[in-house]
Order: C-alpha cells, then structure tokens, then sequence
C-alpha cells in the first residue's frame, strides 16, 4: 500500500491492526474486480483506520474541480445500462470526492455502494404524474388516511408495493406524487432491496413500520439520509455520486411562491444525467436543470382565485427557445450554476444547493438506521 496523509475519498474504521489489514485486503480486491485496483492509494488515518483515495494526477485528469459529470464519458463507462460500470462509477466518485466517505466495515461499503446502484437503477424507471396537491397510489397495494398518510395492505411486500406505486412497467400507470416524496419512495426502494440481501430483520422492521404508519418528510431525512456538504462547506458544484438526493433551489422569488415550484429534487443516475420524474425518457444534465427553473419566472400567472399557477407550455417554449441560442445558454447558466442564498433570501445566488445526501448505514452489527418507537 502507499501510505500517506490524506483527506476525503473512502475511510474504513478498524479496531486493529489486522482489521484493519484484513480491510485493505477486502478492498483492493473490489478494487481489482473493477479494474481500478493500480489507481489508488491508502493511507494510514491512525486510530481512525484506513483511507482509500484515487492517485491525485488521476483525480485531476478524470474529474477537475472535483467534477464528476464526466467519468463515464472521460473512461467509456456505460453505467446506464451496464450494472458493474454503474457500481464502478459510485466508488470512483467517492475516491476522487473532497469530503470523506466513512464506514464502520467494509462490509457496510459495499452495502452502501449496492444501495447507492440500487436508486439509481430505481430512479430510471420512474415516471410520475406531477401533482403538488393530488396523491393517489395503487388500491391493491395503498390504503390512505390523514393521520397515517400511504401505508401498505397487510401482506403486501414493501419493496413490490413501491415498484408498483413508482414503476409504470410494473403497474401499467403513473400515479399523482410531488418530486419530494417522488425521491423518498426511490430512496427506500433501493434501501429496502439491499436490506432484502445484508439485513431481513431489518427489511421485516420497515415492512411493519409501512404498514402502520408511513415515515415522511423532515423524520424521513433524519431516519434513512446522511447529509454532507453545507452552507459554510459547500460542495463543488459539479460534484455527484450516483443515488443520491439533492435540491435544485427556485431562486426566482416571484415563481418560487407557485405551489411546487419553490425548487425541485432530483435523483442524480450518473453519467451526468439526473432524473426526470415527469418524463423519464428525458432525465435532465445539469445545464437542462438550471435552464427549465430560470424559466419558471417566464411561466407565472394569476389564476381567477387570485392563487399563482405556473404555464408549463410558456416554460417549455422558453427553454426550447433558449437552447437554439448559444448565448444566451450561457448567460443563463452563469447565473443559475452559483451557490444557491441562504433560506428565505433572494439576491444574488444560483439554484445549485451545497449539500447531497445518501443513505445511512443498514449491515446487521454496524447499521445507524434506526426505526422511530411508536
């Protein structure tokens, strides 16, 4: 191994020093199998346990600035269709990442890394109605009530029911969601089938948890994600590891107060694409993103209760308008690719927010996802 001080990339706790050997032998045989094994470097993070990092002159050529969008193009990845080349394309944005990846195991990695595969595969196959009002899913699977929100009949398994609420190719139908807990159904999916694998007991724990109550909103955050990056650290704004979440913000504070438009939350699938709940066969880049929420200003209007509606024939127009002029491409995403402002300010920021988040740890003996006590 080459030993050297180091931040970010891939950090495996180890008690010992054999377990800590054993971990760095585990994981240059991932490594191997994926053909990257003569590209990394350990180094020795002390009590901590190892780091694993990619070389520095290949951080430099394969991601500069830490951006990710174009491993698969820069190392002829298809991880759109190719499940290893997917998985080859998570670890490798981890190793080149400027924040650490930590894990108790390397057990718990390689979870994390099949859970991570998991969503983006998921994230692909979802094509939603958009609603930010109206919820319905599957009635041979869902049951609704206002105080338990979308539970799932007793005996009807978690991970078919989400496939069927998400996937048209298994239900036949696009049923009403909000891109917020559109990302939550897809989060959980890929947990759950990984769970299905490295933890039953725990599968079985969620499977009873959905069919009492449904855990939403800010506790879902706190219950399934791990969020890193901030307002103080943000991340470099082309950073993204396949399956995970993040927020495009709305910084247009006349839009932003249309119901469902205050930003938009997405899934990034890799290869540079994020998803698209609405039209799957048109998952987003990063610049696409940027340019459809700037003109979401172009797209408001009074409605005869007074109440702001948005025109999604006005934004698409605009945005089709808008790619046909080089320019003005550019104009927009020079103020649309900047940090996004502090919560509640409009001023000078972009839609890009600081922060991703992915899913906690689920391995028997290490995992930090834990279910509420009702």
């Amino acid at each position: 191994m080459d030993i050297r001080q180091s931040t970010g990339g891939i950090l495996i706790r180890g008690e010992s020093a054999p377990d800590m050997a054993e971990t760095g032998r585990k994981f240059f045989e991932q490594a191997a199998a994926h053909g990257i094994d003569q590209y990394m470097e350990a180094t020795d993070a002390g009590e901590q346990g190892v780091r694993f990092r990619l070389r520095p002159d290949l951080r430099h050529q394969w991601a500069p600035g830490c951006d990710t969008r174009q491993l698969c193009e820069r190392l002829g990845l298809d991880s759109l269709s190719n499940p290893s080349d997917l998985e080859k394309e998570i670890l490798l944005a981890m190793l080149l990442g400027p924040v650490t990846f930590e894990y108790p195991s390397h057990d718990e990695l390689v979870a994390s890394i099949r859970v991570r595969r998991n969503v983006a595969e998921a994230a692909r196959r979802t094509a939603l109605a958009f609603h930010t009002s109206k919820i319905e899913r599957p009635t041979d699977y869902w049951t609704y009530t206002e105080e338990r929100g979308f539970t799932i009949l007793p005996g009807k398994p978690l991970i078919e029911a989400l496939r069927k609420a998400t996937q048209p190719e298994v239900s036949g139908q696009q049923y009403s969601f909000s891109c917020y807990r559109a990302t939550e159904y897809v989060m959980l999916l890929g947990i759950a089938q990984e769970l299905a694998t490295c933890n039953p007991v725990l599968l079985q724990q969620l499977q009873r948890q959905w069919e009492s109550r449904a855990i939403m909103s800010r506790q879902y955050h706190d219950v399934f994600l791990r969020e890193y990056g901030s307002m103080d650290e943000p991340l470099p704004p082309g950073y993204y590891v396949p399956g995970e979440r993040l927020w495009f913000r709305n910084p247009d504070e006349r839009s932003a107060d249309v119901s469902g438009y205050e930003g938009s939350w997405v899934i990034y699938m890799g290869g540079g694409l994020f998803t698209n709940f609405w039209n799957c066969d048109k998952p987003y880049t990063l610049a696409s993103k940027c340019i459809e929420i700037y003109h979401w200003r172009d797209g408001v209007y009074q409605d005869a209760e007074g109440n702001s509606q948005m025109d999604e024939a006005i934004v698409e127009e605009r945005v089709r308008a808008t790619l046909s002029t080089p320019g003005e491409v550019e104009r927009i995403l020079n103020r649309m690719m900047r940090m996004r402002d502090p919560q509640d300010v409009y001023a000078d920021g972009g839609c890009i927010d600081a922060s991703r988040e992915y899913a906690r740890w689920i391995c028997p003996s290490t995992a930090d996802l834990i279910l509420p006590q009702e």
